[in-house]
C-alpha cells in the first residue's frame, strides 16, 4: 500500500513538473514580400536560449541586391553570434514565451525537431520563420545542408 501511495505521489509530481526545453541548434533563412531574415537558435542544457534574427524589410531591387543583403545578414549573424546573451523562456513542452508573457516566441515540433521562430517586426503580426535542426551552424543559414 505504501508503495502504491508513493508511486502515485511520484506520478502526480512528474505530471506537474515543467517540461525541459530541447537541447540543440536550429538555423534558417527567410525571404518573402520584401523581408529577409537570417536566424539562429541554440538551447543549452539547463534551458538557456541564445537567439538572434537580424532582418531587413521593404527590400526592393535586383536579385543581385537581394543576394547582397542576404550575404550581409548572414555575415552579421555569424560575426555577432558570440555576443548573443542566453535568455530564459517559459516552455510548456511546445511553445516558448518570455517569462510571464503571452505571445509565443518560438514553437517546437517534437516529432520533426523543427523550431519555428515567431518574429515580431514593428506592428505587424508575428512572422513564422521555420528553422531546421543542425549539428553545427553554417556560415549561410539559408543553406540546406
Amino acid at each position: 500500500m505504501r508503495f502504491a501511495a508513493a508511486f502515485a505521489a511520484f506520478l502526480v509530481l512528474a505530471a506537474c513538473s515543467k517540461p525541459t526545453p530541447p537541447v540543440g541548434k536550429w538555423e534558417g533563412g527567410y525571404e518573402s514580400g520584401g523581408t529577409i531574415v537570417t536566424a539562429r537558435v541554440e538551447i543549452v542544457p539547463g534551458g538557456q536560449v541564445k537567439v538572434s534574427a537580424p532582418d531587413v524589410t521593404y527590400v526592393t531591387g535586383s536579385r543581385a541586391r537581394i543576394d547582397e543583403l542576404r550575404a550581409r545578414l548572414s555575415a552579421g549573424l555569424v560575426n555577432n553570434w558570440s555576443e548573443v546573451a542566453p535568455r530564459t523562456f517559459d516552455f510548456d513542452g511546445k511553445t516558448f514565451r518570455k517569462p510571464g508573457g503571452i505571445a509565443p516566441q518560438m514553437v517546437w515540433d517534437k516529432a520533426s525537431n523543427q523550431m519555428t521562430l515567431m518574429l515580431f517586426i514593428g506592428a505587424k503580426p508575428a512572422l513564422p520563420i521555420p528553422l531546421r535542426p543542425v549539428a553545427d551552424f553554417h556560415d549561410n543559414p539559408f543553406a540546406t545542408g
